[in-house]
């Protein structure tokens, strides 16, 4: 993920900031708990696309 692309990307529920789990190949959203696939180099940042992270993770 290009780290200047990953600056200016929020979450669209609290619009706080993004992290990369390259693991899973998805943006996270710590403060909403939620997880954002990232489909062909593309960020899906759709709530309804977006996954729940449990607290295990």
């Amino acid at each position: 993920m290009d780290t200047k692309l990953l600056s200016i990307l929020v979450c669209p529920v609290t619009k706080g900031p993004l992290e990369f789990d390259k693991e899973n190949n998805e943006l996270v959203s710590n403060s909403a708990k939620l997880a954002y696939p990232i489909k062909d180099g593309i960020p899906i940042l759709l709530e309804s696309e977006a996954r729940v992270v449990s607290l295990d993770e």
